[in-house]
């Protein structure tokens, strides 16, 4: 072996402590990389393929009722592979278990069962037999909320007459990865479900016999998806065509999308915060490496050992500090990455979802740690290169000193002896303890970002379901109604109050962007279901204009007082332009809102409503669901309980275990940072303390010298990390691009004082180690001459 490679050897066991430290922050931060980077991709493979191999469409359109013959006219426009018109309508579900109506989304299927679009991946009992007019295969999601097998039967409400129903399948379809009603942001499994018919059945029930309602098609290679869709919207206005749309706005794919890349974007600002921790680590590390062993680099210099000998000595001890953590991080993280798919895959519905690591990513993790250890050591290694051997053979020059701070004020009158040094000490070095109390800040601005979310999710869910979503029951009419159906509703069992609704499918543009929404009209005195900003303001909606969420507006480009195209698709589908009353900070969805008479007016229609918020009597609920059930015109019923509960199963579940996981790995980093500053402390001043325990110091004065400047710094690094904590956690925020749901910069009492208290007590533990290290420390060896 030789000499240099036997030196590295000795220091790598003499620095144990800081490079085992060292080793966990760097397996911490490829964990979090590995595991974020391969779930995701993981999640985009599986996507991908199933939308491949069960050909997902890529164009999508309602309507009222067109000719079958239509659908030949729509496959000859240019660029269209393949098309498939069908029948799909909202049904109204019994089950015995649930005590109120659950809603269905009902499509019909060709009746070959096979080769069509957004074909069926079967997960038990069998594909529909061609001329059953009652059988149906319900989707996986709903079934398992549910408990319902092939064999088992289901009353559905087609077209106002009450029907029994014989599932033969449970299946999953790449049109609904994210199964949600529309309108919801959430998914309610237990209350909404899909449901594929024959579609000689579907047809009968709802008299659309050679006809249909709904259209989805392929495009060729190449194809403009703008182009096919604008003709396809002319074919179909005559019709009552709602607007084609792409596959960016597919409400299951947008869901899925929005969720992949706040993930994307996770895996890759966090990892970097890590590899940061691991640089500075090093850079403590061998900084101090190189100062004591200045004598030794000049003799090694002088036996003939050129700089770049050296450098690539330190350069080589630096990669062999952390090579174990990257293996460790990269077991770690496969084995993160798993548990996190698992979680997506509770509410993604993907057929096959493999969980695996690619090649390229274990590349980039040793590439990203190890250039992130070259980084740290960089400092390091130029000192000591630089330095020539008859300068770096000589001792270190004292330190000057002189009267500081505390001398001039008095202060040291007010402290004991030790306390003096220590104080001393820190003031000598200003830069130094800066550096080391930064370190510090950086894992408590982890911790603090890890509790940040937690103080999201609680302020989502208290704006939401206490500010905004009042109701106790939303009811939604299968067709726009007259207004004197909510006052119907009135008269219902346990029925307060009563607070109409209005939907209608639009486009919104402004300039050269359009955004698909659906513009909601909203009572103006209403109190079941208000408009609240992000600092808890209640937006009141003016007489006339439009109010958009803040994400919409950005995503058009638009602020208060501009004045958006509002193109209604359905109805007579007016449009017209009309001014941006305000643009509110919501945390939910991309919305747009109107009086509901205004947007009566700007449909040219009399009071026709969508549906209503209830406010209902507890003790009548029972009563209300069992006359909804058996109410035609109501294709669903909502609560805002069981929205609550399914945003606790999805968003807040996995953002939630995600932070659970960023907090431990905080931790690890929160110990090593503070323990690696406090061994290099005690490296440093090793001889200086040894020569104060001979002098008569007693081990607890000494303990109190060393351990009394980490609790100083420690101190002075709470709130620099808090600020770097704050910082970052709203740079997160604002790097997100979430449309789904966006995270409020609200920080608790509670994560101030969590993010400081593990670091003081990681510094408490460390402190009790480094005790105990001076308790057997050998003066005699410390306090040789090293000449």
């Amino acid at each position: 072996m030789k000499p240099l490679n036997k030196k590295m050897v000795r220091d790598l066991w003499h620095l144990r402590g800081q490079v085992l430290a060292t080793m966990l922050v760097v397996a911490c931060g490829v964990a979090s990389f590995v595991a974020m980077k391969s779930t995701y991709e993981s999640l985009v493979e599986s996507r991908d393929n199933y939308y491949s191999h069960y050909r997902f469409a890529d164009v999508f359109a309602g309507l009222k009722r067109a000719p079958r013959s239509a659908a030949a006219e729509i496959g000859a426009i240019p660029g269209v592979a393949e098309v498939e018109a069908r029948v799909v309508a909202k049904v109204t579900l019994d089950l015995s278990d649930l005590p109120e109506p659950a809603q269905g989304r009902l499509v019909s299927v060709p009746e070959t069962g096979a080769g069509h679009l957004n074909s069926l991946f079967l997960l038990r009992g069998r594909l529909l037999e061609p001329g059953d007019r009652d059988e149906v295969v319900i989707s996986g999601a709903f079934a398992d909320a549910n408990r319902l097998e092939p064999g088992d039967q289901v009353s559905a409400v087609l077209n106002g007459r009450l029907r029994r129903l014989r599932v033969v399948g449970v299946a999953l379809s790449p049109e609904y990865i994210y199964e949600i009603r529309p309108g919801d942001i959430f998914p309610d499994n237990r209350r909404f479900g899909i449901l594929w018919m024959n579609e000689r059945a579907v047809a009968s029930v709802f008299q659309m016999e050679n006809a249909f309602n709904d259209v989805v098609l392929t495009l060729s290679p190449g194809a403009g998806e703008a182009d096919v869709i604008e003709k396809l919207d002319r074919i179909l206005e005559p019709y009552g065509g709602f607007g084609a749309y792409g596959r960016s706005d597919q409400l299951s794919h947008r869901f899925v999308a929005n969720e992949l890349s706040e993930l994307q974007v996770f895996g890759t600002v966090i990892p970097v915060i890590f590899l940061g921790v691991t640089a500075f680590l090093l850079h403590l590390v061998l900084t101090r490496l190189v100062n004591v062993e200045r004598e030794q680099i000049g003799l090694l210099k002088s036996f003939g050992y050129s700089n770049a000998d050296i450098g690539l000595h330190y350069l080589q001890l630096s990669v062999l500090a952390i090579f174990g953590g990257i293996v460790i991080g990269i077991g770690l993280g496969w084995w993160t990455g798993r548990g996190m798919a698992r979680l997506y895959g509770e509410f993604f519905h993907f057929p096959i979802l493999d969980f695996s690591i690619s090649f390229l990513i274990v590349v980039w993790s040793f590439v990203i740690s190890l250039g992130a250890a070259a980084i740290g050591a960089i400092a390091a290694v130029r000192n000591a290169v630089s330095l020539p051997p008859a300068e770096s053979m000589r001792p270190e020059p004292p330190a000057n000193f002189h009267a500081g701070f505390i001398e001039s004020t008095g202060f040291q009158q007010m402290l004991s002896t030790e306390s003096r040094i220590a104080a001393r000490n820190l003031a000598r070095r200003p830069v130094k303890a800066l550096l080391s109390a930064f370190g510090i800040s950086l894992s408590i601005a982890l911790l603090f970002i890890g509790f940040f979310f937690f103080d999201a999710i609680d302020r989502i869910v208290m704006v939401q379901f206490d500010l905004v979503q009042r109701e106790d029951v939303e009811v939604g009419f299968n067709e726009p109604r007259p207004g004197r159906a909510a006052l119907e509703l009135a008269e219902l069992p346990g029925v307060r109050r009563v607070e109409p609704y209005r939907v209608v499918s639009a486009r919104l543009r402004f300039a050269s962007r359009s955004r698909r929404v659906g513009l909601i009209g909203l009572s103006s005195e209403g109190e079941l279901r208000r408009i609240v900003n992000d600092d808890l303001r209640i937006v009141n909606l003016p007489p006339e204009g439009i109010v958009l969420g803040s994400t919409l507006a950005e995503s058009l480009g638009v602020a208060k007082g501009d004045i958006v195209t509002v193109e209604v698709t359905e109805g007579s589908r007016p449009v017209r332009e009309v001014v941006i009353a305000d643009v509110p900070r919501e945390l939910l969805g991309l919305s747009a809102y109107m009086d509901i008479r205004a947007l009566n007016r700007l449909m040219m229609e009399g009071g026709t409503v969508s549906g209503a918020f209830l406010s209902v009597d507890e003790d009548a609920r029972a009563e209300l669901y069992s006359k909804l059930k058996r109410t035609p015109a109501v294709s669903g019923v909502g609560l805002p309980k069981a929205a609550l509960e399914s945003f606790n199963e999805t968003i807040a579940k996995t953002l939630g275990t995600m932070t659970w996981f960023l907090i431990g790995f905080a931790c690890v980093i929160a110990f090593g940072v503070v323990y690696n500053g406090a061994r290099i402390a005690l490296a440093e001043r090793g001889r200086e303390l040894s020569s104060l325990r001979v002098l008569g110091f007693t081990n607890r004065e000494i303990a109190k010298m060393l351990l009394g400047e980490q609790a100083a710094l420690t101190l002075l690094a709470i709130p620099i990390g808090w600020v770097l904590g704050f910082a970052t956690s709203w740079l997160v925020t604002r790097v997100v691009d979430a449309e789904i749901v966006r995270l409020p910069v609200v920080v608790s009492v509670e994560t101030f004082i969590f993010s400081a208290g593990i670091v003081v007590i990681a510094a408490a533990v460390s402190g009790i180690i480094v005790a105990r290290r001076i308790r057997h420390m050998d003066l005699i060896a410390v306090l040789k001459t090293r000449e």
